[in-house]
């Protein structure tokens, strides 16, 4: 998406009291040296060497930052572990400051206000629910789309910066606790519930149907695959299936998604998700579930509506709202309906 990015001596003021909660943050892992605050930090017998300096298991940037971690900017410390034969990264930076680089890099800084403010709360209470999860491994969430797209200091704008303030320290809570407030760019017209995906449902994660999403990009989208070529991409599943066939929908979810998937070829048949034939081919490449399969001269043609799992908030169908006049309370009541909005200091 479109990032507007700030120079490092804009100095957005985040300060305040919901600013003393803190998120650790996995930036990133790896197997060589990390470049952290010019330091150059590698692993070395059972601990680290920085800057070629013995450095213990355990090395720290203390805050309040900015600091350049591998390629990004970040406000907070910074942490530097052995882990296994390489080192982990850990960003731990004030909740506010956490909510500001990331809402700035998972929705366009350019929409309505009431979307990103929308987004701001979501993105605050996300992060919340995975930091009472989180347990022994080190870090509450990580820091690209395995939970939310963390950009740090570039991804802060002035109205980023006006969310985050306009919202601050405001949580959606289910029974008193943050709920899981997960969110996807868009829906091809009906949100799919949380069963649908994790096969456990959660009563503020229904499917709830989503109008005027048609300026997104993934409102239609067409992959078209040779028979070779989606054999290949398949070959992970080891499904035995010799020369692929054929691809079938064979079941959907009560949202219209697919399901299952029939697969044939020259040496046999089996079916998987349709979760992990995305994944097989990649979620760029099929970009949700909600598909259809078709045949077309001898090759795979997928096509479908929406981008990503489909639960939770639409963006797109978000800023559709709020282009419809709606605040941002509303446009969260209605992707995460029986909700409580409520303001959180620690």
């Amino acid at each position: 998406m479109l990032r507007i990015l700030l120079g490092l001596g804009a100095g957005i003021a985040l300060a305040g009291a919901a600013a003393a909660q803190d998120v650790r943050v996995l930036l990133f892992e790896t197997r060589g040296a990390a470049q952290v605050a010019g330091a150059r930090v590698v692993p070395d017998g059972a601990g680290l060497r920085v800057n070629g300096r013995r450095a213990g298991v355990h090395w720290v940037v203390p805050g309040p930052g900015p600091h350049r971690a591998g390629d990004q900017w970040v406000r907070g410390t910074v942490a530097v572990e052995r882990l296994g034969s390489g080192v982990r990264v850990i960003n731990r930076v004030p909740l506010e400051s956490y909510v500001a680089g990331t809402l700035g890099s998972e929705v366009y800084s350019s929409w309505d206000a009431s979307t990103l403010r929308a987004q701001a709360v979501v993105t605050r209470t996300y992060a919340l629910y995975q930091r009472a999860r989180s347990g022994a491994q080190g870090y509450d969430v990580e820091a690209d789309t395995s939970h939310q797209v963390y950009g740090g200091v570039r991804a802060e704008n002035a109205a980023v910066a006006q969310a985050v303030a306009d919202t601050r320290a405001e949580v959606l809570t289910w029974n008193g606790k943050p709920i899981l407030a997960a969110f996807h760019s868009a829906s091809g017209g009906r949100t799919a519930g949380a069963e649908e995906v994790w096969g456990e449902p959660l009563p503020y994660l229904r499917s709830v149907p989503v109008e005027d999403e048609e300026v997104s990009p993934d409102t239609y989208w067409r992959v078209r695959m040779s028979r070779t070529d989606l054999g290949r991409a398949l070959a992970p599943l080891r499904l035995e299936l010799g020369a692929f066939r054929e691809a079938r929908v064979v079941e959907r979810t009560a949202s219209g998604r697919a399901a299952r998937i029939a697969l044939f070829g020259s040496g046999g048949s089996g079916t998987v998700t349709a979760r992990q034939l995305r994944s097989a081919l990649g979620d760029g490449v099929v970009r949700s579930t909600l598909f259809e399969i078709r045949d077309l001269g001898g090759d795979i043609v997928f096509v479908g509506s929406g981008h990503g799992h489909g639960v939770g908030m639409s963006q797109w169908g978000a800023q559709a709202m709020a282009e419809r006049g709606a605040d941002y309370r509303a446009i969260l009541a209605a992707f995460y309906p029986g909700t409580t909005l409520e303001r959180r200091t620690r």
